[in-house]
């Protein structure tokens, strides 16, 4: 079955950088659209960026453009996501989702696979 797996979470300073990643197991990487999300405590869990099966298509939160880039190595079944500038409002669990289909929408029930989610938290 389909598995996912988040890592690269850690904790860090408000202005540094993270870079998260995705492994896909159990599917062909390029059928899948896929996206990040994250749920801070005490809030629902939310979009963040979503990358289409090419890599071509990609759509962000408006809370992190500019600042975050999802990206994705086909090869190596792996997506990214490029934290920079962290806030301290960016603190929250990532989750990473996989879709299949064509493309790369934003809300959350869209996404039949999860991951179990990597802890972000940067200090001020």
């Amino acid at each position: 079955q389909v598995q996912l797996v988040e890592s690269g979470g850690g904790l860090v300073q408000a202005g540094g950088s993270l870079r998260l990643s995705c492994a896909l197991s159990g599917g062909t990487f390029i059928s899948f659209g896929m996206g990040w999300f994250r749920q801070a405590p005490g809030k629902e869990r939310e979009f963040v960026a979503v990358i289409s099966w090419s890599g071509g298509g990609k759509d962000y939160a408006d809370s992190v453009k500019g600042r975050f880039s999802i990206s994705r190595d086909n090869a190596k079944n792996t997506m990214y996501l490029q934290m920079n500038s962290l806030k301290p409002e960016d603190t929250a669990v990532y989750y990473c989702a996989a879709r299949k289909g064509s493309s790369w929408p934003r809300a959350m029930d869209e996404y039949a696979y999860w991951g179990q989610g990597t802890q972000v938290t940067v200090s001020s």
